[in-house]
């Protein structure tokens, strides 16, 4: 059984020190293939330096450019140049995280804004997959990607936590959809067992976002308290139970639309 996790923070200081080990337990649960994610110029960078670094072989690691939402506000004459150069690399993948945040407001809500359709407009041009962050802001998101959607090759919600209205919104805009650990939150994420039945087979993804939303049904618990990509089959194991699927179907489909959304290379030999 494959699992591809679309989305890891991998850059993350937690992680320093412990990538390969990260990725060797990764590997060992059948996490062949990884996602950075970038989120920031120089986090991008970084994530693509590991992906060079850690994989060799160019086909197991590769990775996103982008500025978050969060980081707006850092969006100067430079980012989109160096953007945009980090998006031709050949392993960088997608343009993200890019998108809105308008639960945090970490940066003024237009300068999001701008700063989204400037991604958009990138992928647009380089005809690349988009990876959106969207938290409370579903209505303003749809709006603006209404726009560019008939000329974007395809774009993923990240990390979907909202409700049916929104989910529907998005799937209407074809767009796929990114599951994580949320999802194994009896607090806050129950609201999707229901919900992720309605996500059509090729358009669902799931995504670890470690070390962030470590599964609280995963048991033993590790004690640092730190997601980490090998634990992505318990969010298989949760989704799963919630759409009525075998483990092993839902491994498979979710692989290939993965695959087949960021153009990721198969693996004979795993």
């Amino acid at each position: 059984m494959q699992l591809i996790d679309i989305g890891v923070n991998l850059t993350n200081p937690s992680f320093d020190g412990k990538h390969e080990a990260v990725l060797e337990r990764a590997y060992a649960a059948g996490v062949c293939q990884l996602v950075l994610t970038g989120t920031s110029i120089d986090g991008s960078e970084h994530a693509l330096q590991l992906c060079h670094e850690q994989d060799e072989s160019a086909t197991r690691l590769f990775s996103t450019a982008s500025i978050h939402p969060h980081s707006a506000s850092d969006w100067n004459t430079d980012s989109a140049r160096l953007l945009h150069a980090l998006l031709t690399e050949p392993r960088v993948l997608a343009v993200g995280e890019c998108g809105l945040d308008f639960n945090r407001d970490f940066s003024p809500r237009p300068q999001q804004e701008k700063v989204l359709e400037e991604h958009l407009a990138m992928a647009v041009d380089l005809q690349l997959p988009v990876f959106l962050h969207e938290r409370d802001a579903n209505q303003r998101l749809l709006e603006i990607l209404r726009d560019y959607r008939d000329r974007l090759p395809a774009a993923v919600v990240h990390c979907f936590t909202g409700e049916q209205k929104a989910l529907f919104s998005y799937l209407d805009l074809d767009l796929h959809i990114g599951i994580t650990g949320w999802i194994c939150d009896e607090r806050r994420g129950t609201h999707l067992h229901p919900l992720v039945r309605n996500i059509p087979r090729g358009r669902l993804m799931l995504e670890s976002d470690a070390p962030y939303l470590l599964p609280r049904t995963l048991r033993p618990k590790p004690k640092n308290g730190r997601n980490e990509p090998a634990y992505l089959p318990e969010v298989l194991r949760e989704v799963a139970l919630h759409r009525g699927e075998s483990e092993a179907d839902l491994a498979e489909h979710s692989t290939a639309c993965a695959r087949a959304f960021f153009g990721l290379p198969t693996l004979q030999h795993v």
